[in-house]
């Protein structure tokens, strides 16, 4: 994403807007202050399209140069002249400025709910994306008044040219934040910047349809749009589980001037995109769901290639996945580490299904605590349908490339780490080399190796990058182990008497003390 440069703005500003919480619970706080900036970001759309209509009506070279007066003010307020260039029409009682004149009204929650009805009776695309929450909320007056007083700063003027894009970005890394400060409830609306980017950076999404039926907020799509070379050359579709997360997703995409089509339903069970074949297909499901209603799904569901299980959805997700690629698709997706080695009768036919066809294109183990959510290990899958040397890609059918990334990553916080733009690079780099290369593809020990299909048989299906690309090689730094073990063993008898030392004072110090 562009401009991590301005992340201590954006951290004051976050931080700024917790000190209002007042008694809102900390998970739901995101639900008053996201819907606040998308408020502001409409009005400001909207005031900076007006502003260039009014001067386009008044410049005589202009094709809508208008002279007479009335008929200007008629083309300010067709409605057509905004929706054309995807700007929603603000009503009055809705727009920023007012907002900010009644911010010190006894009734601003109620100005602010109505604000939220006003603009979805006047646009329809809007419908239930704008909650009516402040007025029953526990929220005070006084600081929803401060809220609005934050993002009324000279930075997010309709007036200032960069405010329309500082505003997205600000909106994603409140997200971010509040995923943070959420845990493992954060988790199931945000996954990790860095895990997007490698998925985003191995797929690599151009041009074409991006599908991920667990949209969540919608993160997957924002990084696809911002990694391809052209502009809008991509369309999103996406399905979402939960109310209050697929509102938060529609929001993110268009503060990022996407027009992402995304729809409430549970995936597995009411699938909204039954007829949808995607270029790319990039997820992050819930992990291991048991008793997802298995016994819902019928015996000849066109997506089924193996059986399921109540107890698991995660091969169902694959399954899933998979039935939403084009004939030339990609899938990436995140999925817990026991589904590369499980084998419960449900899961394990699936997987050798997929083996034994040659859909596996690539399998990633990634380091611990990448995620807010789970401590559970997680890996990436990748599903190809293009593996037989079709078009840019080399023929590949038998193998399947394994990465062991378990080292990676470094601890930007006491309880969670990310991958670093180097190391991001470096494994997709792997896999991008194992797909268009034409030569044979060598592997590096301890890190990456492609492996036959033959192999992965021999191995019980097992996907465990682990058990193929070996243990990096050490260099001898030929000193004798018999050197080595005596300095060790000197170190660990002065470790031994420090201690000894450190008890007695500790013992004196405390009989001192009575």
């Amino acid at each position: 994403m562009a401009a991590k440069a301005d992340i201590n703005f954006q951290k004051d500003l976050f931080d700024a807007a917790t000190k209002m919480r007042g008694s809102v619970a900390p998970a739901d706080y995101k639900h008053y202050v996201l819907p606040l900036i998308f408020l502001r970001y409409l009005s400001n759309r909207y005031e900076l399209r007006r502003q260039e209509l009014g001067q386009l009506v008044r410049e005589p070279k202009s094709d809508l140069y208008m002279e007479d007066r009335e008929t200007r003010e008629i083309i300010l307020e067709d409605r057509e002249m905004y929706m054309a260039e995807n700007v929603y029409v603000v009503p009055e009682k809705a727009s920023w400025p007012y907002i900010l004149k009644n911010a010190k009204q006894s009734n601003i929650k109620e100005i602010l709910d109505n604000a939220m009805k006003y603009l979805e009776e006047e646009n329809p695309g809007l419908e239930g994306m704008l909650p009516r929450t402040f007025q029953g909320s526990n929220l005070p007056s006084e600081n929803v008044s401060s809220l609005i007083e934050i993002f009324s700063r000279d930075i997010f003027s309709a007036d200032n040219e960069r405010s329309v894009d500082v505003l997205g970005r600000v909106y994603e890394y409140f997200i971010s934040e509040f995923a943070s400060t959420e845990g493992q409830r954060g988790g199931e609306f945000y996954t990790p910047y860095s895990v997007v980017s490698l998925l985003v950076r191995m797929l690599e999404p151009i041009k074409g349809t991006v599908f991920d039926p667990a949209s969540g907020s919608g993160g997957m799509f924002i990084q696809s749009e911002e990694y391809s070379p052209y502009r809008h050359e991509l369309s999103f579709y996406g399905q979402e589980n939960v109310t209050t997360t697929a509102r938060l997703g529609k929001m993110n995409v268009l503060l990022h001037g996407l027009n992402a089509e995304i729809r409430l339903g549970n995936s597995l069970l009411d699938d909204q995109f039954k007829a949808l074949k995607a270029d790319y297909v990039i997820a992050n499901p819930p992990f291991n769901q048991s008793e997802w209603g298995a016994d819902r799904i019928s015996s000849d569901d066109s997506r089924l290639v193996g059986p399921i299980t109540d107890s698991n959805a995660n091969y169902m997700w694959m399954q899933h996945f998979f039935h939403h690629l084009n004939d030339e698709g990609s899938a990436g997706f995140v999925m817990a580490n026991g589904a590369m080695t499980t084998n419960q009768k449900g899961e394990k036919p699936v997987r050798e299904w997929f083996v034994d066809n040659g859909y596996i294109d690539c399998i990633v183990a990634l380091p611990e605590k990448l995620f807010l959510s789970t401590g559970i290990p997680v890996c990436l899958f990748f599903l190809s349908r293009n593996r037989s040397g079709k078009g840019k890609y080399r023929e590949r059918q038998e193998e399947i490339l394994f990465i062991d990334a378990r080292q990676k990553g470094s601890l930007v916080s006491r309880r969670q780490k990310a991958l670093s733009e180097e190391e991001i690079k470096e494994i997709a780099d792997a896999y991008h080399n194992f797909k268009f290369n034409e030569e044979e593809v060598e592997g590096t020990p301890g890190f990456c190796k492609v492996a036959t299909l033959d192999e992965v048989k021999e191995n019980d299906y097992k996907l465990t990058p682990g058990v193929y690309v070996g243990t990096e090689a050490v260099e001898d730094d030929g000193i004798p182990f018999e050197e080595k073990m005596e300095e060790l063993r000197t170190i660990l008898l002065e470790q031994f008497e420090e201690s000894n030392r450190l008890q007695k004072k500790i013992k004196k110090d405390l009989e001192g003390m009575i």
